[in-house]
Protein backbone atom coordinates (compact mmCIF):
# COMPACT_ATOMS: atom_id res chain seq x y z
CA UNK A 1 0.00 0.00 0.00
CA UNK A 2 1.03 3.57 -0.60
CA UNK A 3 2.31 5.48 2.43
CA UNK A 4 -0.48 8.03 2.11
CA UNK A 5 -3.20 5.41 2.45
CA UNK A 6 -5.66 5.39 5.32
CA UNK A 7 -7.38 2.30 6.66
CA UNK A 8 -10.94 2.39 8.02
CA UNK A 9 -13.26 -0.11 9.65
CA UNK A 10 -16.67 -0.64 8.09
CA UNK A 11 -18.91 1.79 10.00
CA UNK A 12 -22.70 2.01 10.22
CA UNK A 13 -23.67 5.59 9.24
CA UNK A 14 -20.12 6.75 10.09
CA UNK A 15 -19.30 9.63 12.44
CA UNK A 16 -18.35 12.95 10.85
CA UNK A 17 -14.73 12.44 11.91
CA UNK A 18 -14.48 9.28 9.79
CA UNK A 19 -16.02 10.88 6.70
CA UNK A 20 -13.73 13.90 7.08
CA UNK A 21 -10.71 11.58 7.09
CA UNK A 22 -12.09 9.75 4.05
CA UNK A 23 -12.58 13.06 2.25
CA UNK A 24 -8.92 13.93 2.79
CA UNK A 25 -7.58 10.58 1.57
CA UNK A 26 -4.97 11.11 -1.12
CA UNK A 27 -6.27 9.58 -4.33
CA UNK A 28 -9.70 8.22 -5.11
CA UNK A 29 -9.70 4.99 -3.07
CA UNK A 30 -10.94 4.48 0.48
CA UNK A 31 -9.55 1.30 2.03
CA UNK A 32 -11.95 -0.66 4.25
CA UNK A 33 -10.97 -3.45 6.66
CA UNK A 34 -12.78 -6.67 5.78
CA UNK A 35 -11.03 -9.39 7.78
CA UNK A 36 -10.66 -8.09 11.34
CA UNK A 37 -12.43 -9.85 14.21
CA UNK A 38 -15.66 -8.02 14.97
CA UNK A 39 -15.21 -5.80 18.06
CA UNK A 40 -18.22 -4.98 20.20
CA UNK A 41 -19.44 -1.51 21.23
CA UNK A 42 -17.98 0.37 18.28
CA UNK A 43 -19.29 2.40 15.34
CA UNK A 44 -19.31 -0.78 13.24
CA UNK A 45 -22.89 -1.41 14.30
CA UNK A 46 -23.91 1.83 15.98
CA UNK A 47 -24.43 5.45 14.99
CA UNK A 48 -24.93 8.52 17.18
CA UNK A 49 -27.70 10.91 16.19
CA UNK A 50 -29.37 14.01 17.69
CA UNK A 51 -32.79 13.00 19.03
CA UNK A 52 -35.35 15.30 20.68
CA UNK A 53 -33.89 14.15 24.02
CA UNK A 54 -30.25 14.66 23.08
CA UNK A 55 -27.59 12.25 21.83
CA UNK A 56 -28.92 8.79 20.99
CA UNK A 57 -27.17 5.68 19.72
CA UNK A 58 -28.84 3.57 17.06
CA UNK A 59 -27.52 0.00 17.33
CA UNK A 60 -27.82 -2.69 14.67
CA UNK A 61 -28.24 -6.00 16.54
CA UNK A 62 -26.03 -8.86 15.36
CA UNK A 63 -26.39 -12.61 15.68
CA UNK A 64 -24.67 -14.18 18.64
CA UNK A 65 -21.68 -16.00 17.25
CA UNK A 66 -19.69 -18.96 18.45
CA UNK A 67 -17.08 -18.65 21.17
CA UNK A 68 -14.42 -18.01 18.54
CA UNK A 69 -14.18 -14.47 17.19
CA UNK A 70 -16.20 -13.73 14.07
CA UNK A 71 -14.54 -12.07 11.07
CA UNK A 72 -16.32 -8.78 10.42
CA UNK A 73 -17.37 -9.74 6.87
CA UNK A 74 -19.19 -12.77 8.30
CA UNK A 75 -21.16 -10.98 11.03
CA UNK A 76 -24.87 -11.54 10.50
CA UNK A 77 -27.59 -9.05 11.35
CA UNK A 78 -30.22 -10.19 13.85
CA UNK A 79 -33.89 -9.58 13.13
CA UNK A 80 -35.28 -10.87 16.41
CA UNK A 81 -36.41 -7.29 17.04
CA UNK A 82 -37.81 -4.92 14.42
CA UNK A 83 -34.78 -2.65 14.66
CA UNK A 84 -35.18 -1.39 11.09
CA UNK A 85 -38.59 0.10 11.85
CA UNK A 86 -37.26 1.56 15.11
CA UNK A 87 -34.21 3.14 13.45
CA UNK A 88 -36.25 4.63 10.61
CA UNK A 89 -38.95 6.00 12.93
CA UNK A 90 -36.24 7.50 15.15
CA UNK A 91 -34.50 9.13 12.19
CA UNK A 92 -37.83 10.57 11.06
CA UNK A 93 -38.67 11.87 14.54
CA UNK A 94 -35.20 13.37 14.96
CA UNK A 95 -34.75 14.96 11.54
CA UNK A 96 -38.19 15.61 10.07
CA UNK A 97 -37.77 19.30 10.94
CA UNK A 98 -34.27 19.53 9.49
CA UNK A 99 -33.77 21.42 6.25
CA UNK A 100 -32.85 18.48 4.03
CA UNK A 101 -34.34 15.28 5.51
CA UNK A 102 -37.20 15.15 3.01
CA UNK A 103 -34.72 15.76 0.19
CA UNK A 104 -32.74 12.60 1.08
CA UNK A 105 -35.51 10.52 2.66
CA UNK A 106 -36.20 8.33 -0.36
CA UNK A 107 -32.50 7.43 -0.63
CA UNK A 108 -32.32 6.04 2.90
CA UNK A 109 -35.77 4.46 3.27
CA UNK A 110 -34.95 1.24 1.31
CA UNK A 111 -32.17 0.38 3.78
CA UNK A 112 -34.78 0.05 6.51
CA UNK A 113 -37.02 -2.25 4.49
CA UNK A 114 -34.64 -4.63 2.75
CA UNK A 115 -33.36 -7.50 4.90
CA UNK A 116 -29.59 -7.70 4.65
CA UNK A 117 -27.93 -10.91 5.82
CA UNK A 118 -24.49 -9.47 6.59
CA UNK A 119 -23.68 -6.27 8.47
CA UNK A 120 -20.69 -5.65 6.21
CA UNK A 121 -22.86 -5.57 3.08
CA UNK A 122 -25.40 -3.29 4.76
CA UNK A 123 -22.69 -0.87 5.91
CA UNK A 124 -20.79 -0.77 2.62
CA UNK A 125 -23.93 -0.11 0.57
CA UNK A 126 -24.90 2.69 2.96
CA UNK A 127 -21.39 4.16 2.75
CA UNK A 128 -21.51 4.04 -1.05
CA UNK A 129 -24.79 5.97 -0.91
CA UNK A 130 -23.35 8.53 1.50
CA UNK A 131 -20.31 9.16 -0.72
CA UNK A 132 -22.65 9.72 -3.67
CA UNK A 133 -24.94 12.10 -1.76
CA UNK A 134 -21.93 14.03 -0.46
CA UNK A 135 -20.54 14.13 -4.02
CA UNK A 136 -17.26 12.66 -2.79
CA UNK A 137 -15.55 11.13 -5.81
CA UNK A 138 -14.10 8.17 -3.96
CA UNK A 139 -14.34 4.44 -4.50
CA UNK A 140 -14.21 1.68 -1.89
CA UNK A 141 -11.47 -0.93 -1.80
CA UNK A 142 -11.12 -3.74 0.71
CA UNK A 143 -8.27 -5.48 2.50
CA UNK A 144 -7.41 -8.96 1.22
CA UNK A 145 -6.37 -10.33 4.61
CA UNK A 146 -5.96 -9.22 8.21
CA UNK A 147 -2.81 -7.48 9.35
CA UNK A 148 -2.39 -6.29 12.91
CA UNK A 149 -0.16 -3.39 11.89
CA UNK A 150 0.54 -1.51 8.68
CA UNK A 151 3.72 0.43 8.01
CA UNK A 152 3.22 4.02 6.93
CA UNK A 153 -0.57 3.76 6.95
CA UNK A 154 -2.96 5.87 9.03
CA UNK A 155 -4.90 3.13 10.81
CA UNK A 156 -8.32 4.26 12.09
CA UNK A 157 -9.61 0.80 13.04
CA UNK A 158 -9.35 1.48 16.76
CA UNK A 159 -8.86 5.25 17.03
CA UNK A 160 -12.31 6.37 15.82
CA UNK A 161 -14.39 5.05 18.69
CA UNK A 162 -17.62 6.05 20.50
CA UNK A 163 -15.80 6.34 23.82
CA UNK A 164 -13.10 8.72 22.64
CA UNK A 165 -13.42 12.03 20.82
CA UNK A 166 -10.46 13.06 18.73
CA UNK A 167 -8.50 15.74 20.58
CA UNK A 168 -6.71 16.98 17.47
CA UNK A 169 -9.82 17.72 15.44
CA UNK A 170 -11.95 20.84 15.87
CA UNK A 171 -15.64 20.30 15.16
CA UNK A 172 -16.96 23.63 13.99
CA UNK A 173 -20.59 24.14 15.08
CA UNK A 174 -23.33 24.00 12.46
CA UNK A 175 -27.10 24.33 12.87
CA UNK A 176 -28.78 21.35 14.53
CA UNK A 177 -32.54 21.09 15.03
CA UNK A 178 -32.40 20.64 18.80
CA UNK A 179 -29.42 22.93 19.38
CA UNK A 180 -31.59 25.50 21.26
CA UNK A 181 -32.60 22.76 23.70
CA UNK A 182 -29.40 20.79 24.25
CA UNK A 183 -26.60 22.79 22.58
CA UNK A 184 -24.29 21.75 19.78
CA UNK A 185 -23.30 18.06 19.74
CA UNK A 186 -20.05 17.37 17.84
CA UNK A 187 -19.05 14.37 15.73
CA UNK A 188 -22.44 12.72 15.38
CA UNK A 189 -23.26 10.47 12.44
CA UNK A 190 -22.65 12.00 9.04
CA UNK A 191 -26.44 11.91 8.48
CA UNK A 192 -26.82 14.63 11.13
CA UNK A 193 -24.62 16.91 9.03
CA UNK A 194 -26.26 15.83 5.78
CA UNK A 195 -29.85 16.33 6.94
CA UNK A 196 -29.05 19.73 8.44
CA UNK A 197 -26.58 21.11 5.88
CA UNK A 198 -27.45 19.26 2.67
CA UNK A 199 -25.18 20.15 -0.31
CA UNK A 200 -23.07 22.35 1.98
CA UNK A 201 -21.90 19.27 3.92
CA UNK A 202 -18.86 18.80 1.68
CA UNK A 203 -17.69 22.34 2.42
CA UNK A 204 -17.95 21.59 6.15
CA UNK A 205 -15.74 18.52 5.75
Amino acid sequence: MDKTDKLFPCFYLPPIEAIAEMYHVNGETILIEKFENFPKQTYRNRASIYSPNGKLDLIVPVMKGAKVHTVVKDVRISYESDWQRLHWMTLQTSYRRSAYFEYYEDDFAPFYKKKYTFLFDFNTELLTLLLRLLKMKKELAFTASYQKEYTGVHDFRSTIHPKQLSTDRHFRPYFQVFDPKHGFLPNLSIVDLLFNQGPNSLNYL
